[in-house]
């Protein structure tokens, strides 16, 4: 968690329809029937919806309830997540994200709890929430959580109220996290009422009730402020690097830019004491200016610029802790940001450290030693449900994303507008003969992607409709894709690069003694370990017999990386023969391969599929999408380009 302040910060995912147009078009005729009944001739009123669900009284009177003297605070962040129906993946994701390991005080995985049980079934709550629409996730930070032995009891009385101010019983599960700075707890509740009816909370609750009531709860728990306690947090912010109370105060009382200090003559003298402090703060940095004694003029960028300094200081001080715990010293002129957008658009390096940037959307960071000799910050966006986190000690490679219509879009546009806007996988081959089944299986898949995003059609016979905007189209899923994930992620190797000279198979070194691409490695760090185990992988080829020394230069065998894989293939294959009896066969290009899907094996030449029959078994390039068929059948057919493949009775899913 980021540093405490009064900041509350919702994030509402869409529940409904994914076309807004019906939302929009529902609120209104709410809006018209609201005004022919004379709720908007009120002076003043207008309707926003924001009152709509259960809490809408609660939340209406504790919003414009003031805060009192003395009372604690507390930062609510929430979320609104729509369940495809169905789809428990990514319910299952989120609670397995909560209880990772090093959350607790002790450092150990996070434990599940509910309103009875300190251990709770995360199973359970999973498959009673089937046939939910939708589930709230809250993340509960007060701000003096760490005077606080046991979070649980606070929880629970918290949740306790919520239900008796929705008049409803709630069914909910929640973890607590000690692995910042902030104690802060992790809430799922389920969008079912205890009718099982869908669960609709009014927005006014959501964004001022419920952190109403947890700053009500923590003050009796703790006491109220005292006046030392006060002046010591204001004192924090006097000189503090980030957007502050302070801050927020000084713009909300500075009208057209100007603050006249006389004008405030009657507020506290601790406040005014550190306001004044934090002028003169604001002032050094170039962000306020005292145009004549109690006049001050505040700067149009003080907002965004205190917000990017917080934002970079809570990254400085996680690249030092991940940095710590890997053993790793550098000098603070090492580190860097890695910006998507700016002049650096490729970054290659060992992830050192992994977590999340913003645990209520679950957005990842990752800290990376380059092989350029600095430590870099990247956040890397949300890991799909089947998708695998950055792993510690791996070698990435991190690309900035380019928003743009792909080469795909364009073949696409081009087959539908030479037949009336329609585009189809038999059209495609009629289109180019050529073209295998993994190639036209691509084009199908990009606009059942874009199509989930509600921008593209598919038809009763399978084709699918696209329009004259389809270009338009692809870049805005393209830019929404880049919202999401701003990098694109390359695994170069998953095994450690001190284990990577003497390895059996192809490795990213091998890659790299053979590539063409002049490589630039630094003299010092993570470059300088790679340019030593460059020396010791060409000398074990050497040895090998894969390479030679010749007039100074080291030559490489044909077919070097492909001799390499084989031989990695063939002993593993050896040794999961010699486990099970099963008989290895080879898989040619041309060759129909089935069989029942069993496991994933992570090799130095990468990730490879164990297809199974009765008496024999294939090893195959591996895909994420084999994941959803562990212990069925598939079919493939193996193309040039890659393997598609047909998952049980379903339709191929090309790969």
């Amino acid at each position: 968690m980021r540093e405490i302040d009064d900041e509350f910060e919702a994030k509402l995912g869409r529940i409904g329809n994914r076309r807004a147009g019906r939302a929009s078009s529902y609120l209104r005729r709410v809006r018209q029937e609201a005004a022919k009944a004379g709720a908007s001739a009120r002076a003043g009123s207008s309707f926003t919806g924001g009152r709509i669900g259960r809490g809408r009284a609660q939340g209406a009177v504790l919003a414009g309830r003031e805060r009192s003297r003395g009372q604690r605070r507390v930062v609510i962040k929430a979320r609104i997540v729509r369940i495809k129906s169905g789809d428990l993946g990514a319910v299952r994701a989120h609670l397995r994200y909560v209880q990772r390991d090093g959350v607790t005080r002790e450092g150990e995985p996070g434990e599940l709890y509910d309103a009875s049980n300190d251990r709770a079934d995360g199973k359970d709550f999973t498959e009673r929430s089937a046939g939910d629409r939708h589930q709230f996730r809250f993340i509960v930070a007060p701000e003096d959580s760490v005077e606080l032995a046991d979070l649980k009891p606070f929880v629970r009385d918290l949740m306790q109220q919520m239900e008796q101010d929705l008049g409803t019983k709630l069914d909910w599960i929640a973890a607590d996290h000690f692995n910042t700075g902030h104690p802060h707890t992790h809430i799922v509740l389920r969008g079912k009422d205890d009718q099982e009816n869908d669960l609709v909370i009014a927005r006014d609750y959501i964004a001022h009730g419920f952190r109403s009531r947890a700053a009500e709860l923590i003050t009796r728990e703790l006491g109220p402020e005292t006046e030392i306690e006060v002046a010591r947090k204001l004192q924090q912010e006097i000189t503090a690097e980030r957007l502050t109370r302070l801050d927020r105060n000084i713009l909300r009382d500075a009208a057209g830019g100007v603050l006249e200090l006389g004008a405030l003559s009657g507020r506290e003298p601790a406040w005014q004491t550190a306001r004044i402090g934090r002028l003169r703060t604001l002032e050094r940095m170039g962000l306020a200016e005292e145009t004549e004694p109690g006049r001050w003029r505040i700067g149009p960028e003080l907002e965004p610029r205190l917000r990017r300094m917080g934002e970079r200081g809570d990254i400085i001080k996680t690249m030092h802790r991940e940095m710590a715990a890997a053993g790793i010293t550098k000098a603070a002129g090492d580190y860097a940001i890695f910006d998507p957008q700016g002049s650096a658009h490729r970054l290659v390096g060992r992830v050192v450290g992994e977590g999340f940037a913003d645990e209520l959307m679950e957005r990842r960071y990752v800290v990376i030693d380059g092989v350029d000799g600095r430590t870099h910050y990247a956040e890397i966006g949300a890991v799909g449900v089947n998708d695998e986190p950055p792993v510690r000690d791996t070698i990435l490679e991190l690309k900035s994303r380019v928003a743009e219509p792909r080469a795909i879009d364009r073949t696409i546009a081009e087959i539908a507008a030479r037949h009336g806007g329609v585009y189809s996988d038999q059209l495609h081959r009629e289109f180019d003969p050529q073209a295998s089944g993994e190639f036209v299986g691509a084009h199908v898949r990009r606009l059942e992607a874009m199509r989930r995003e509600g921008m593209a059609s598919r038809l009763a016979d399978g084709s699918w409709s696209v329009g004259r905007d389809y270009l338009d189209q692809a870049l805005r899923y393209e830019k929404l894709q880049q919202s999401r994930n701003p990098v694109r992620v390359a695994v170069l190797s998953w095994q450690r690069l001190e284990d990577l000279p003497q390895a059996l198979g192809s490795t990213w070194l091998d890659r790299k003694l053979v590539g063409r691409e002049a490589a630039e490695f630094a003299s010092a760090g993570f470059g300088a370990d790679v340019e030593t185990a460059l020396r010791a992988r060409r000398q074990w080829l050497i040895e090998q017999g894969l390479a030679r020394e010749e007039g100074g230069q080291v030559r490489f065998a044909r077919n070097m990386l492909e001799t390499l894989q084989a031989r990695e293939l063939a002993r593993t294959a050896a040794d999961i023969s010699a486990r099970t009896g099963l008989e290895p066969i080879d898989v040619k290009a041309g060759d129909k391969i089935d069989g029942v899907y069993r496991r994933m094996l992570t090799l130095n030449s990468g990730r490879f599929a164990l297809i199974e029959r009765s008496h024999e078994f294939a090893l195959v390039p591996w895909r994420p999408v084999l994941e959803r068929a562990r212990g069925q059948l598939v079919t493939g057919q193996v193309g040039g380009e890659g393997i598609s493949w047909s998952i049980g009775i379903k339709r191929g899913i090309g790969l």
